[in-house]
């Protein structure tokens, strides 16, 4: 493998850094968090730094896979605030270009770059998380609309979203996979109530949807009706596609240094002790494996070929190292692990008690550590399905 990059990708690193280091907030926490990203998402697309990935005729740059991973390098390097449109711009804007109608592009596309139109994802249901095909959602059709009941859950930011991608099923009596639809609900329609989950960590960004009796216009509908199916695996393709940074779970490793060099044990610093340095020795072996597994995804993206296993096994890998690193930064604060951010005496102003509080999460969204073991299992290793 060649780690170098092509003058052209070295410009393009020099001008984004440039940018950001002349416009990156220089305050993280930002007050109002979620008014704090929007500024950021309209003031980075504003420039043309938002879709870079999009092509041209749709607002992006049209960059280039290699170019797309220096971006999310240069962002994290920064500790950019997140955008607040990133399911939009990562999953519906291309579903759209691919999938949608002339009028539905028009339509969306353009406030998708711009956080005009905030998005959510209507897949999971109470008794279809893993299983999405299993849902009970209904739309039946009535005149030039259809109408929908039934309830989304696990729905992440719908309390902030304008329009969702909702799947729901059209024809019941199609076996699990036919029969769904894959439909844009405006999330301002009657009918459409949102309860936040809140989270361990006080947080309440994921959500339960219930629809009752919303009317969605036929127009809204992508793809055709029944086949729904299609629309959502490429919308899942493109989410599986996503860039993997690799740097993130090494920063953490970085993190933990300095934070034993910080902390003491039995009356001296952390760090002098070798069992705190091999265990954080061995974290750091796992982040470097996990770094050179994403390389190997895009080795493969670059060549043209289709996303291999590397997207189950780096998914498992990440949200696992990243539970066990904030774990054991907590085994390092021993008594002051439980105090809450900003709280008098807690160490790194306590996030390390949020982040391991925040890391199960990981292990859960986006495919369950459990459904990664069993996807390499079967998929990879071949092994019998249990």
């Amino acid at each position: 493998m060649d780690f170098n990059y092509s003058p052209e990708d070295e410009a393009f690193r020099r001008e984004f850094r440039n940018w950001l280091e002349a416009n990156a907030p220089k305050d993280q926490e930002g007050g109002n968090q979620w008014q704090h990203r929007l500024a950021w998402h309209r003031k980075m697309h504003a420039a043309g730094w938002v879709g870079i990935g999009w092509p041209k005729e749709y607002g992006g740059r049209g960059a280039t896979i290699t170019q797309q991973l220096i971006y999310n390098q240069e962002l994290a390097k920064v500790n950019s605030p997140m955008l607040v449109n990133g399911l939009g711009i990562m999953l519906v804007g291309p579903t759209l270009m691919h999938w949608g109608t002339d009028e539905q592009k028009k339509r969306h596309v353009p406030k998708i770059l711009s956080a005009d139109e905030i998005w959510c994802q209507g897949y999971s249901e109470p008794n279809a998380g893993s299983d999405v095909a299993s849902l009970q959602t209904r739309a039946v059709e009535e005149g030039d609309y259809f109408i929908i009941n039934g309830q989304k859950a696990w729905t992440s930011d719908a309390h902030r979203a304008d329009w969702c991608i909702l799947l729901a099923r059209t024809d019941p009596e199609a076996p699990k996979h036919k029969g769904i639809s894959y439909i844009l609900v405006d999330m301002h329609s009657p009918g459409v109530t949102v309860r936040p989950l809140v989270q361990i960590t006080g947080d309440a960004n994921f959500n339960e949807v219930f629809f009752e009796d919303v009317k969605a216009p036929k127009e809204n509908l992508v793809g055709e009706k029944n086949q729904g199916w299609q629309v959502a695996v490429t919308t899942l393709m493109f989410e599986r596609s996503g860039l993997f940074n690799g740097g993130e779970r090494l920063d953490t490793v970085r993190e933990l240094v300095k934070l034993a060099n910080t902390v003491h044990r039995h009356g001296k610093c952390a760090w002098e002790d070798c069992g705190v340095r091999e265990r954080i020795a061995q974290f750091a072996c796992e982040a470097t494996a996990l770094l050179y597994t994403g390389l190997r995804q895009l080795t493969r993206r670059l060549k043209g070929l289709p996303p291999g296993p590397e997207g189950s096994v780096i998914k498992l890998a990440n949200s696992e190292l990243n539970l066990r690193m904030n774990s054991y930064a907590m085994e390092l604060l021993g008594a002051y692990g439980p105090l809450e951010p900003d709280a008098p005496h807690a160490i790194d102003r306590g996030r390390w008690s949020y982040r391991m509080l925040a890391s199960r999460a990981f292990t859960i969204a986006g495919g369950t550590s459990e459904i990664q073991h069993n996807i390499i299992g079967e998929r990879v290793l071949g092994l019998p399905k249990g």
